[in-house]
């Protein structure tokens, strides 16, 4: 595939999106990359990362490597969505803890009219798209239901929650980074980047490295021989993934982190008329228009070819 400058530029700007998504928990970047329309040519790149494409560089120089390798895509793509998660990560954590109304309802914008874009490539739609459609909303909403583990910095431990929170980070509608809470990993990350601690970024990078290497080839796979059931279980991650970006919740009970500092433990959304203090409702809404109109733009973008 030819690309003009311009094209890797806009494949850049994609990856700030995905990244900058990825860093909040409960959204996915694998949702941007989906409406963006590069998702299937990631997949396609990272599962043909093997031994015989290394194979290719010793026998027949470095650039046939980086042709079949895909090299370029992959670079552009990755510097947007390294540049932006390490970036918006403190960003977030800022928004989250002073105006998390806000921002969730940007998100719970975005992710709504995810749901249709993903939704309306689903070619047929017969009981098994069906079924896949609600059981990937079910598996997502138990997701968002679970709540979060201790903080945990064991090197073991931060090689597993890389691996994992990677897989999810490649799938629409489940967050990498609400697995990274869920399992304890999200704030010792988030300390790791803010304080330069290169032994555990390093740690979490490799096996981040390892969960994509081996799940994308499940994914091409199922690509390949059930497009239509994929499609129809990824739109269900996404709409089950609602419950978790809904602005106006309620905290049922609190955990105190190793500085002492108060955070939620257990959340349930509620109605913004029953959300005590101000609900900002007018901003609230605001923030989702913003949002829902964002995914047209990235969809527009991701309709031409880049």
């Amino acid at each position: 595939m030819q690309r003009r400058f311009i094209d890797y530029l806009v494949i850049t700007l994609k990856g700030l999106a995905m990244g900058a998504a990825d860093a909040v928990p409960g959204v996915s970047g694998g949702t941007i990359a989906f409406i963006s329309g590069i998702y299937e040519e990631l997949i396609s790149t990272i599962s043909n990362i093997n031994i015989s494409l290394f194979k290719t560089l010793f026998k027949k120089g470095f650039k046939a490597f980086w042709i079949a390798s895909n090299g370029s895509f992959i670079t552009a793509l990755l510097s947007g969505i390294i540049i932006s998660y390490v970036s918006f990560m403190r960003l977030a954590k800022y928004l989250l803890e002073n105006e998390p109304i806000l921002i969730w309802s940007f998100f719970f914008g975005l992710i709504l009219a995810s749901i249709y874009f993903v939704g309306k490539q689903i070619t047929k739609w017969n009981l098994a798209a069906i079924i896949g459609l609600v059981f990937g909303a079910i598996i997502a909403y138990y997701l968002t239901t679970i709540p979060s583990l201790s903080n945990n910095s064991h090197s073991y431990f931060l090689f597993f929650a890389g691996a994992l929170a990677i897989c999810a980070m490649i799938l629409p509608g489940i967050s990498g980074s609400y697995i990274l809470v869920i399992l304890g990993a999200y704030k010792t990350l988030s300390d790791a980047l803010h304080d330069f601690d290169f032994k555990k970024i390093i740690i979490f990078a490799s096996g981040a490295i390892i969960g994509l290497l081996s799940f994308s080839h499940l994914l091409k796979w199922l690509f390949k021989h059930y497009h239509n059931l994929t499609l129809a279980i990824l739109t269900g991650f996404i709409f089950g993934s609602l419950g978790k970006v809904w602005p106006w919740k309620k905290t049922l009970t609190w955990q105190l982190d190793s500085k002492g500092v108060k955070t939620p433990f257990l959340e349930k959304s509620i109605s913004p008329f029953s959300f005590e203090g101000d609900n900002l409702l007018v901003f609230a809404i605001t923030m989702m228009i913003i949002g829902f109109l964002t995914i047209f733009i990235l969809e527009k973008i991701g309709s031409k070819k880049a």
